[in-house]
């Protein structure tokens, strides 16, 4: 069928599904509004899971398909309105016809100034059509930006993670590597932006068109943009269409200052939370979360108030822990790096092998070295340190321990993490978590 897209008889079916395809993006529409409110709930957990353990790629991911959803969500739903109307429309016009300003009797000034400003109901259909065909348009060519700036974004940070911060590379191979790909990547990436919000400058001239022409293809290539390119040279070539993707961006921009406004009530309630010892966090407290919708931020026990002979304290595991427990004990960083993305498909030989016996001897010194590096404190009283790894109900995974209140007295206690690290040669302590609570009896 591509090859006699000039086909008479394909085009004549081109324009009969253009009339109709109203039709075809009520349906689309209202499938994906539907789905769309459906998934958000899944993805706005999964963004929380991995913005709360510290995934940087999986939080990228998610908040690309957040932002993805709302877009959608908010030009289906003004398609969906805009489509109403012009059903509406015409169906008034059916009963109506066109507009008859002089059986309205009103004065010449207002009667002129009417038929300028309407002209004729037909054209009012006809601008309600060219609005609600542009925007389904435009709604799939955003996300496909979204997901273009995001793969940008994604690739910038593999360069820095996965080559300059490589210690199995040689380092002055990483850095040259990395340093020539960062600039071929940013530089590129501010070639395309300044291209694209001067509508296609760069490509106007002769001795620039040269420079940009190599960074065009790799981008195209990189950013997807071979799959909707069409649809982006469609817009620009005609100035409505032009003009309503260009007017769309500052409208979501206005949107998203509107949705951050806020009252502020009080000059010292919003510093009060920087300040652990006075502001109580429902994240610090277990019985305070909803299951499967809240997460622990960094640390919890059990509740506000404790009555049990126990505290059940819980420490959120993320990578940057990990890499504390490197640093202050670098024997356990092992060689190969497992961290991160993998896949299960193996091109080379078989992986590294350690005995059961030497993991199950570094799993043990791990643990044994969070713990000489975290020292528990209540109030000035300090308690053994005597983590093991768990999930909370969260399903978080993390270091878990239980500390005694026997000899508390009743009433307002700080429970303190204290974490030891190394600056140079020397050993630091500094304060980790500290969560306020109350201890009565029963």
């Amino acid at each position: 069928m591509s090859g006699n897209y000039k086909n008479k008889n394909f085009q004549e079916l081109l324009d009969r599904l253009q009339q109709e395809s109203w039709q075809l993006e009520l349906i689309i529409s209202g499938f994906a509004i539907f789905g769309l409110f459906t998934a958000l709930p899944e993805i706005r957990l999964a963004y929380k899971i991995a913005g709360n353990d510290h995934q940087i790629f999986s939080f990228v991911i998610f908040i690309v398909a957040l932002i993805a959803c709302y877009i959608l969500i908010f030009n289906l739903l003004f398609h969906v309105t805009l489509r109403g109307l012009w059903i509406g429309a015409l169906g008034l016009r059916y009963v109506s016809g066109d507009i008859e300003f002089e059986k309205l009797n009103y004065q010449n000034r207002f009667t002129n100034y009417l038929k300028k400003k309407i002209v004729s109901f037909d054209k009012y259909v006809a601008t309600l059509e060219n609005y609600c065909s542009v925007l389904f348009a435009i709604s799939f060519l955003l996300i496909f930006y979204v997901i273009s700036i995001t793969i940008i974004i994604i690739t910038i940070v593999s360069i820095l993670t996965y080559i300059i911060a490589n210690d199995n590379l040689h380092e002055g191979f990483r850095s040259v590597l990395g340093g020539i790909l960062l600039f071929i990547i940013i530089f590129g990436a501010f070639l395309i932006f300044i291209d694209f919000i001067t509508q296609g400058y760069l490509k106007k001239k002769k001795r620039l068109s040269k420079i940009y022409f190599p960074f065009y293809k790799l981008f195209s290539f990189l950013t997807l943009s071979f799959l909707y390119r069409p649809l982006v040279y469609n817009f620009l070539d005609n100035k409505f269409t032009k003009r309503i993707s260009f007017l769309l961006v500052p409208i979501y921009i206005i949107i998203a200052i509107l949705n951050s406004v806020k009252y502020q009530n009080s000059n010292y309630i919003d510093s009060t939370k920087l300040n652990s010892k006075i502001y109580l966090d429902n994240r610090e407290y277990d019985d305070e979360l909803s299951e499967n919708e809240d997460f622990v931020k960094n640390a919890s026990i059990q509740s506000k108030i404790i009555t049990e002979p126990y505290i059940s304290f819980f420490k959120v595991f993320s990578e940057t822990v990990e890499n504390r427990i490197y640093n202050y004990h670098p024997s356990l960083k092992p060689k190969n790096d497992i961290r991160g993305f993998k896949t299960g498909v193996r091109f080379t030989g078989n992986p590294i092998k350690i005995s059961r016996k030497k993991r199950d001897s570094l799993a043990r010194k791990y643990v044994e070295i969070f713990n000489a590096t975290h020292e528990i404190l209540i109030d000035t009283i300090q308690y053994k340190s005597d983590f093991l790894i768990g999930n909370n109900k969260q399903k978080q995974i993390g270091f878990q321990t239980y500390i005694p209140t026997k000899g508390l007295t009743e009433g307002k206690h700080l429970l303190i993490l204290k974490r030891k690290y190394k600056q140079k040669k020397d050993t630091l302590i500094k304060n980790d978590v500290i969560i306020p609570f109350w201890y009565y009896k029963e």
